[in-house]
C-alpha cells in the first residue's frame, strides 16, 4: 500500500507569521504520526521562511515514522543538515535561491554527473535517496544512472488537468513514466498539487507507487475538516 507522508512546512508558515511558536511544528508532527501519517516531510529553505534548520533537529528528536527532508543540495548548509539527522530519506529537488514553491524536476541528462556524486555522499551515509522529476521517461531513464533509489514525480500538471475534467490525459504521461522507473529498478514517489479529489485516481492508475508527499492541500483541508480526519481521509484515498 501507498504511504502518505504529511509534509508539515504550512505549519511553520503560519507560525512564523506571528512570531512565538504557535502552531508547535513539532507538536505537529507528533500528531500527524498519531492520527496515521506514515511519514514527515519537511522542506527546510536556506533563507527559512516555513521549516528552520532547528525544527529539522527537534522533530528528527520525536519521529516515530519515516523522516523525509527535501531540498536543494547544492546548497552545501542543507547537506550538512541533512547528514547531521540522518533521515530515512532525502528527497533532492533543483529550486532555486528564493523559490516560492517546488515547480520542475532535475535534467537528470544534463546533471547526471553532479548527481552521481552529491547522491553518493548520501547513500554513503545510509540514507535513501530520492530526486525530483517531470514525467518524462528520458529523464526517468536518466534518473536510473544517477544512482538514486527512488524517483519522485512531480505531480502539478497531473492536478491541473484533472481539474479540468481531463483526467485520462492527466494520467497517461505519469504511468509511462512510472512504468519506465518501475522496469529500471527505482522506487517512485509522487507529490505536488495532489489533494482528496485527485489522490484516488493517481494511486488506482498507478498501484505500485511507494509514497505520496503531501502538505499545502492537505493542511488545507484541515482547517475546515479537523487534522486527524483530514489524514484519515487522505489515507482513505489511497486505497
Amino acid at each position: 500500500m501507498t504511504k502518505l507522508s504529511v509534509n508539515i512546512n504550512k505549519f511553520a508558515t503560519l507560525r512564523n507569521s506571528r512570531g512565538g511558536n504557535n502552531p508547535d511544528v513539532v507538536k505537529a508532527a507528533i500528531d500527524a504520526q498519531i492520527f496515521g501519517a506514515d511519514g514527515i516531510t519537511v522542506h527546510p529553505r536556506p533563507d527559512e521562511r516555513h521549516i528552520r534548520y532547528a525544527d529539522v533537529f527537534a522533530i528528527k528528536s520525536i519521529i516515530t515514522t519515516e523522516f523525509n527532508i527535501e531540498g536543494n543540495p547544492t546548497e552545501t548548509k542543507f547537506v550538512d543538515l541533512v547528514l547531521a539527522n540522518k533521515p530515512d530519506q532525502v528527497t533532492l529537488v533543483p529550486d532555486a535561491l528564493n523559490q516560492l514553491t517546488s515547480n520542475h524536476g532535475w535534467d537528470t541528462v544534463a546533471n547526471k554527473h553532479y548527481l552521481q556524486d552529491i547522491i553518493r555522499v548520501f547513500k554513503t551515509a545510509g540514507i535513501r535517496v530520492s530526486i525530483f522529476v517531470d514525467p518524462v521517461e528520458e529523464m526517468v531513464a536518466g534518473a536510473a544512472e544517477t544512482g538514486t533509489d527512488r524517483i519522485e514525480l512531480y505531480t502539478e500538471q497531473y492536478a491541473t488537468h484533472f481539474a479540468e475534467g481531463r483526467k485520462d490525459e492527466a494520467i497517461r504521461p505519469y504511468k509511462l513514466a512510472a512504468e519506465k522507473a518501475r522496469s529500471l529498478g527505482l522506487g517512485i514517489n509522487a507529490g505536488h498539487d495532489l489533494d482528496k479529489d485527485n489522490l484516488h485516481f493517481f494511486i488506482k492508475e498507478i498501484p505500485y507507487v511507494d509514497e505520496v508527499s503531501i502538505g499545502h492541500a492537505l493542511i488545507a483541508d484541515a482547517l475546515y475538516l479537523g487534522f486527524e480526519n483530514t489524514i484519515q481521509l487522505y489515507k482513505r484515498a489511497l486505497i
